[in-house]
Parts: structure tokens; C-alpha cells; sequence
């Protein structure tokens, strides 16, 4: 393995990661100017072939399942071992995904509660704007991105994220996105 960068944040990673080449991109979440899960979004976009592995201290269920919807290929704490960090690399390498067990517990806990909670397949009921605010939650978009590119203000996304809580009957983003994907809500 050959380190072919290290950039203080993603402000620049479309040029960075095109200059640089790599095969695998070792991204941290919380950075300044453009975060980690943007970060992901635009080497996704922008080289699809670059594998991404998030290395953070994040253990949230909402930073855990952004990352993967933005693209992330693994998701691994700061705190594994070396070796866990070198075998990380290499699994997304090859086209694996890499977690370490306590992220891979929490992404396998809410996938099981959400299949059993969404089996039903009752009618939700969310109104066209739930629905595109919901997008934007499972495209990893935080709060105010979405508010953003809804042309709405923070506090009527925040509205609209409680009711659709309550229509989903969920507590957070993660259990939101899930349970969307699993329903092929939108």
C-alpha cells in the first residue's frame, strides 16, 4: 500500500482525488469547510471507482447510515488496530464492505427492526413534500441541506422530519432512511 495524499478536508476533493488517484480513500467524518459524508458524495459522483472507507469516532446511527447512503464502502471507528485498519483498506479494495463489529451490530439491529416493522406494507400516507424531504434524508442530505435544496427553512424541514417520524414510526434518521428504502417509499 502507497499513501498517495493527505488533504485537511474535502473543500477541494474532486481535484484532489483526480490529481492524486487513489484507489481507496480513507475519509474522516467531522472536518472542516466540506465533511466527510459530502466528501463521499462528490468521489462518488465524480469517480465511482474509488472506494471509500469512513475512520471515525462517530458510533451515531444517523453518521453510520448517511455514510453508506453517500456511498461508503466501510465504516470503521479510530480506535481499531492497525491491522484492523490494513485489512479494512484491502476488503474495500477488493470490493467488500468493512465494519467493525459494533458499526456492523447497529446497521444489522436497525435493517432487522425496520424489515419487521415495515412487512406490513400499510399505507404511510406521507404528502409529496414528506416524500422529497425523506429524499434528501436517504441521499445523506443533514437538516439544513435539505432545507436548502427544498427551498424551505430549517424549522418547516424540521416539521415536516417529525411528521414524518410519526408516519414511519421511527426516532431517528437512520431508522427513517431504512425504513424508506425497505418500503421503496420513494
Amino acid at each position: 500500500m502507497t499513501c498517495v495524499g493527505v488533504f485537511f478536508d474535502c473543500s477541494n476533493v474532486v481535484a484532489d482525488v483526480r490529481r492524486s488517484s487513489p484507489d481507496v480513500a480513507l475519509m474522516d467524518i467531522d472536518m472542516p469547510n466540506v465533511n466527510g459524508i459530502e466528501g463521499v458524495k462528490l468521489i462518488k459522483l465524480n469517480f465511482p471507482s474509488v472506494q471509500v472507507l469512513m475512520q471515525t469516532v462517530f458510533e451515531d446511527d444517523d453518521k453510520i447510515f448517511a455514510s453508506i447512503c453517500a456511498g461508503a464502502s466501510g465504516y470503521i471507528l479510530k480506535k481499531s488496530s492497525p491491522a484492523q485498519l490494513l485489512q479494512a483498506v484491502e476488503d474495500v479494495y477488493r470490493g467488500d464492505a468493512a465494519m467493525t463489529a459494533s458499526i456492523a451490530k447497529k446497521v444489522l439491529t436497525a435493517f432487522q427492526k425496520n424489515v419487521i416493522i415495515g412487512s406490513n406494507h400499510e399505507e404511510i400516507g406521507l404528502t409529496p413534500r414528506e416524500k422529497e424531504v425523506l429524499s434528501y434524508l436517504v441521499k445523506g442530505y443533514s437538516h439544513k441541506m435539505a432545507a436548502s435544496a427544498c427551498g424551505l427553512s430549517i424549522h418547516t424541514v424540521n416539521t415536516h422530519i417529525k411528521k414524518i417520524y410519526e408516519k414511519l414510526q421511527v426516532n431517528s434518521v437512520a431508522e427513517a432512511v431504512v425504513k424508506a428504502l425497505n418500503q421503496k417509499l420513494i
